[in-house]
């Protein structure tokens, strides 16, 4: 009998001790179960070099959802014993492949003795070099075989480091796999407020007729950071925000932002529009790096009471790094939609806030008949917050009450904490879920990340080959070097500053 019309299956997790699996993936399944989301036959099949048994295994999983996710835990404490059950173990050491001939052989055991299926979804929470050796084990010994039931792989970011490596590992993955079964998780489109744009779009009547160039002026999307790099010091200093945050996250969000509708809403058409965007986007050549595209990077500022320490000074980074923490660009979408209209995509660490925003500026109207009696800028925004306080606002001008005709922006804002009944899953829960599922709509496809890394590239390689690019510095706790407003066409213009009409309180 199933569950919710989910097959029963095995999620295997290569790196069942890290840190991933502890702070998200366990937490996520478990939320599954508490949730009745799951199928009547599953098991969470934990694969990591660490020499333990089941027992241990599942003593530590214990202790990770009681740190990782302690109000479902209070909330549901009499469930996880019987989730605990359904947790096995199993070492296996990603660069050996005799263990996964062992590996093999323990799975064998585990479908028959539970008289499970052998549909399989292994998430690779591992370290990206990592990817294609574990799938060539796996293929080695016939776990990506589909004769006794459905396989998938989770694979998460960054795929690839390049244009040139994400091809390369892109056919290293389907030698073995075909392309419906690789699942490219990208935890942004998991938030239930990215999914939540298409909808605002494509279900209301008042929005959609203006969603183009006629009346947008220009797209801003923000996605910053109020914290540094932190222990992340080694694996930043070889990416940078341009490929942690920009190629993948905010190159995806801009594409649901910008998408045409699709003719029907399955994982296919859907994703055939957001790559159409990502094809789209007009390239930024070596020579104009400069002028569209602004980085930065944090160094020593006050923040608060405390004192936060420059990039260069963070573990693991070089002393003369110049990776970048800040990135700003302005970006062109070639098509009848977007024609000529300006996007402004930013994001960076260290800035004053932890936020994540779409922000569509509307042109002014043909005729401002109260333009000089306006006290604040005339032009409309629709605000879509992603994080925190998730909603949607619209700015819009008001008269003052009184005499005369004075008039003020205010602000109309829904909020998601609003819908006090509902439950706002986790990104990770949604995405988990869906693979279990096989709905693929919220996973990139592998087009979709070559026309991302296709755009990024060039300018990644300017940055790399010319020297008199300059590296901007900006405080820590400051919005990103001065030097990113110059992007905008209009001297007057400036980024919009997160909170000023979206408030938190």
């Amino acid at each position: 009998m199933k569950k919710n019309n989910i097959e029963n299956q095995i999620l295997v997790i290569f790196g069942s001790n890290g840190d991933l699996a502890k702070r998200k993936l366990l937490p996520a399944v478990f939320q599954l179960y508490v949730d009745n989301l799951l199928p009547e036959r599953f098991v969470v099949l934990g694969a990591g070099s660490q020499e333990k048994d089941a027992l241990a295994y599942r003593n530590d999983v214990r202790e990770s959802l009681s740190t990782f996710a302690k109000r479902s835990l209070n909330e549901n404490a009499a469930k996880l014993d019987d989730f605990l059950e359904k947790v096995y173990y199993k070492k296996v050491h990603n660069q050996t492949e005799e263990d996964f001939g062992q590996l093999k052989e323990y799975i064998d055991g585990l479908s028959e003795r539970l008289e499970i299926k052998q549909n399989i979804v292994y998430y690779f929470s591992i370290p990206p070099f990592l990817y294609e050796v574990v799938a060539a084990h796996l293929v080695k010994f016939g776990l990506n075989l589909e004769d006794n039931g459905w396989k998938r792989i989770i694979v998460e970011k960054p795929f690839g480091y390049s244009y040139d490596t994400a091809i390369d590992l892109d056919k290293k993955l389907h030698t073995g796999f075909h392309e419906d079964q690789i699942y490219r998780i990208d935890h942004y489109l998991g938030k239930e407020t990215v999914q939540n744009i298409m909808v605002t779009r494509f279900s209301n009547g008042f929005f959609e007729p203006i969603w183009n160039r006629k009346y947008i002026d220009r797209v801003e999307i923000t996605a910053s950071e109020k914290i540094g790099v932190g222990s992340r010091g080694g694996y930043y200093d070889t990416s940078g925000a341009m490929r942690d945050m920009i190629q993948n996250h905010l190159l995806q969000v801009l594409a649901v932002v910008a998408m045409e509708p699709p003719a029907v809403f399955d994982s296919d058409s859907i994703r055939n529009e957001t790559v159409k965007v990502l094809q789209a986007l007009r390239p930024i050549k070596g020579n104009e790096v400069k002028d569209f595209v602004v980085r930065g990077q944090y160094v020593s500022g006050q923040v608060g009471e405390e004192v936060q320490k420059g990039y260069r000074q963070e573990t693991g980074v070089a002393p003369n790094s110049k990776t970048e923490t800040f990135v700003a660009l302005k970006m062109f979408i070639d098509n009848w939609r977007w024609g000529e209209v300006p996007f402004y995509v930013r994001t960076g660490k260290q800035l004053p806030e932890r936020v994540t925003e779409v922000v569509i500026h509307l042109k002014p109207a043909p005729h401002q008949l109260f333009k000089q009696l306006c006290l604040t800028e005339p032009n409309n925004m629709i605000i879509l917050r992603i994080h925190p306080d998730a909603g949607v606002a619209i700015d819009f001008g008001m008269k003052i009450p009184g005499a005369g005709f004075k008039v003020q922006n205010v602000n109309m804002a829904f909020h998601y904490s609003d819908l006090a009944d509902k439950k706002i899953a986790e990104a990770y829960e949604r995405l988990i879920l869906d693979c279990m599922i096989g709905d693929s709509t919220l996973y990139a496809r592998a087009d979709a990340v070559k026309a991302s890394w296709k755009f990024v590239d060039p300018i990644l390689q300017a940055w790399q080959n010319n020297s008199e690019i300059p590296l901007y510095f900006y405080e820590a706790g400051t919005w990103g070097p001065n030097e990113s407003n110059a992007l905008f066409a209009d001297k007057y213009v400036k980024w919009r500053q997160p909170f000023e009409n979206f408030k938190t309180e």
